[in-house]
């Protein structure tokens, strides 16, 4: 019997194996191609997430470290810090090894420090993080730490303080005591007390830190009654038709004493030449202060008050009335006013009385009326014209202190608008009551107020008001991250902004 099968067959059944295997290897080789990428991938995803991770840790060292360093130290003492040369990662890079859990180094990051400028007191970290295994395959974060300052409020008080219907508020707003807030806030209202009784309304019983006598939609309008529903131990309302972002009691109390310490670094700063200094002349009987004009060139005029009447000034006159020999002199009134460049620290610092007023073009300045000497009265800084800006882009910033008052005097402008951040370190900003003749039209605030007495810019008697009739206080939100020079800040660093780079 002959064999009959077909030797092409057998060929062709090789090719098809030939061709599988070939399809398979290709297969597998793709396959385990593909899980080696994904390995190394995951490896190297997981790598830079360490990075991060790292990164981030630096982050949160630094933070540490600010606490430690400048948590509740003076103005003076946490520039001091920053001058020292010893502050981590600033002028060089400060590296820090991260290791791993059975004690080797697995990374580490790297921290570049900006520290503050004179001034200021924003600070920039820059951490670095990088893993051994991934040499040179980083991840970068910034963050921007600050001390929020006094000016990062509407209103900041210690006092008491009502806020009537129609008031709309749209900075954050604070009291050390309580708040009747009967307008519309914006921003949050908060207070350092839980409960207290407010004397504007007909009973003694105490109602929450932060309340409000407007009556529950949809009824309108508000009462003197006190109200139930605003008084312990009810459940706190959440009342969005007057407080808008909320409010909170209680809360941390601002320390007004602590401004001395903030008002001495200023006069040594100024006294130092980093600023100007004006001292009060106690041998001359008629030196009642110091009048200053704020100019849009960059200069101030200032000159010396002779004469006040009614708490305004009449009459000027120069300290020296023959100066022939200084810089930037008026030429209009070579015998009559100084003229000066605003200092690059923006700081004039006035040991007397103080008049305020003028515009500014690009500069920021803080003006202080106060007396440290230990003797003789406390300061006031008086606004009896305008107080400008050029530019509301936050270029413009004005800060205006007095030791006891900021006060806008008799004799002062019918329609007034102040552009600036006052604090009264002592006293109250606002108008004192000169009786029911008084009548002026219209103020304008546009920046913050701190007072430590309760504020007000006019009066109410029986069935009449005097002093402005409309009284318009708006927020700078510019004041937020651009604070007047060396106003008085928190004692802690806050993280205001963080990026990955």
């Amino acid at each position: 019997m002959s064999d009959k099968r077909n030797p092409k067959a057998k060929g062709s059944v090789l090719a098809y194996v030939l061709v599988i295997m070939t399809v398979v290897s290709m297969l597998l080789v793709s396959i385990l191609t593909f899980i080696s990428s994904q390995i190394k991938n995951g490896a190297y995803v997981a790598g830079r997430e360490q990075a991060f991770q790292v990164a981030e840790q630096g982050i949160q060292f630094y933070k540490w470290y600010l606490a430690h360093q400048t948590d509740g130290r003076t103005a003076q003492q946490i520039e001091a810090f920053w001058n020292s040369g010893t502050a981590y990662g600033v002028g060089s890079d400060y590296v820090v090894d991260v290791a791993d859990p059975s004690g080797g180094i697995m990374g580490s990051y790297r921290l570049r420090v900006t520290p503050p400028t004179s001034g200021s007191t924003i600070v920039q970290v820059e951490s670095v993080g990088e893993m051994d295994r991934y040499p040179g395959k980083t991840r970068t974060i910034r963050v921007r730490f600050r001390r929020p300052s006094w000016s990062e409020s509407a209103v900041l008080a210690n006092d008491v303080m009502r806020f009537g219907e129609g008031t709309e508020t749209y900075g954050k707003v604070h009291s050390n005591l309580g708040i009747r807030f009967d307008g519309y806030a914006h921003n949050i209202v908060t207070s350092s007390v839980t409960s207290y009784d407010d004397q504007d309304h007909t009973d003694t019983k105490k109602e929450f830190g932060v309340h409000t006598h407007v009556n529950v939609p949809p009824a309108t309008g508000t009462n003197d009654s006190y109200r139930p529903l605003e008084m312990p131990p009810a459940a706190v309302p959440a009342r969005t038709d007057v407080f808008s972002a909320g409010r909170e009691f209680p809360v941390s109390s601002i320390d007004f004493n602590g401004v001395l310490g903030d008002l001495s670094f200023m006069k040594s700063e100024a006294q130092a030449g980093r600023g100007k200094f004006f001292a009060e002349d106690a041998s001359d009987s008629g030196d009642l202060g110091r009048r200053i004009i704020l100019r849009t060139d960059g200069t101030y005029d200032i000159c010396r008050v002779n004469t006040v009447s009614n708490d305004s000034v009449t009459q000027y006159k120069r300290k020296n009335t023959s100066v022939t020999n200084c810089t930037g002199c008026g030429s209009s009134y070579p015998n009559c006013t100084q003229n000066f460049s605003i200092p690059a620290n923006g700081v004039i610092f006035v040991e007397d009385d103080v008049w305020l007023s003028g515009q500014v073009n690009g500069r920021k300045v803080t003006v202080v009326a106060a007396n440290l000497t230990g003797s003789g009265p406390d300061r006031s800084l008086y606004i009896p014209n305008d107080i400008r800006y050029t530019n509301y882009d936050g270029s413009d910033i004005i800060g205006a202190i007095g030791q006891l008052d900021v006060s806008i005097p008799l004799n002062s402008e019918d329609d007034l608008r102040v552009d600036a951040a006052l604090i009264a370190q002592k006293g109250k900003v606002g108008r004192p009551n000169y009786g029911s003749s008084d009548h002026k039209s219209v103020i304008t605030v546009f920046g913050a107020i701190a007072t430590n007495l309760r504020y007000g810019f006019a009066w109410t008697g029986g069935w009449s008001d005097w002093g402005y009739t409309d009284r318009n206080l708006y927020y700078d939100n510019n004041l937020l991250y651009y604070p007047p020079p060396y106003f008085p800040t928190g004692t802690q660093y806050l993280v205001d902004l963080w990026e990955e780079l």
